[in-house]
């Protein structure tokens, strides 16, 4: 489910869960309102509120960890490419063909991971089609554009054994360019359980349900209510969003593979 559906179903929950709260509180029997049930439920959700709280703040903590590692593997990644492009300058004309495959894959590679951002220019493939994880970062093309740009290096021959250096090293880079790649994948897809979000979902619709039975009738604190069932929503919008960090609006910085770029087409 998207962020944006996750806030809004959870806002609707807890907010149909107050509803029912306030719904059943005039059907309770008199002594169901009487001051030491009133202080049991008082005391049951305060309990409940502590571990909404402590498992909250865990998930925003966890989701903005692999949000920053994300973003630290890119840059990484983008290093790993300015590497490897170096090293294929030092085979010379032969790697030539490589070279340019691998521009057009970097220059592809930003145009599909970051469709709504300017797409870089010169000459590259531009319809990719339909990304292959709801995560929209894997795609079989170009996937097989970096499988080509090793298979033109692993066709090359060197003449001599600096130049057979070189190759040995480009070979080694290019692996490590491929693992990056992967790595980078494999981060994009989203790690929130989903069994254990649903049970926070319920401690929250329970919470609220009880604020709806001890709450008084009026507008103060049907809006405090309100504000509250905002907030809880806003923080899981956060945490949905943080936890896939190549999709919706906040998003890995495109920054440092266009830097990387920029260097190929030196």
């Amino acid at each position: 489910m998207s962020e944006i559906g996750s806030a809004v179903l959870v806002f609707a929950l807890l907010l149909i869960a107050t509803g029912i709260g306030v719904g059943v509180r005039p059907l309770l029997p008199e002594e169901h309102k009487a001051h030491e049930t009133v202080q049991l439920v008082q005391l049951v959700i305060g309990m409940l509120v502590t571990f909404a709280a402590l498992v909250l703040g865990l998930m925003t903590a966890s989701a903005k960890a692999g949000f920053d590692t994300a973003s630290n593997d890119l840059r990484t990644y983008a290093a790993e490419l300015i590497e490897f492009d170096t090293t294929l300058r030092e085979l010379g004309s032969a790697a030539d063909k490589s070279r340019q495959l691998l521009r057009q894959y970097t220059a592809a590679a930003i145009a599909s991971t970051w469709p709504h951002e300017a797409a870089p220019a010169g000459d590259y493939p531009r319809d990719l089609g339909a990304p292959d994880t709801p995560e929209k970062l894997e795609n079989v093309r170009l996937g097989d554009m970096l499988t080509t740009v090793g298979r033109e290096l692993r066709q090359l021959r060197a003449h001599d054994s600096l130049q057979q250096r070189a190759l040995d090293d480009a070979l080694t880079q290019y692996r490590r360019v491929v693992d990056a790649r992967w790595k980078l994948i494999e981060e994009a897809h989203s790690s929130i359980s989903r069994p254990f979000f649903k049970t926070l979902t319920f401690w929250l619709g329970v919470i609220f349900l009880s604020f709806g039975l001890i709450a008084p009738r009026n507008a103060l604190a049907l809006v405090t209510i309100m504000l509250g069932a905002v907030s809880i929503a806003s923080a899981v919008y956060v945490i949905v969003d943080l936890d896939t960090p190549f999709s919706g609006p906040i998003v890995v910085s495109s920054g440092p593979l266009r830097d990387t770029l920029a260097h190929l087409m030196r």
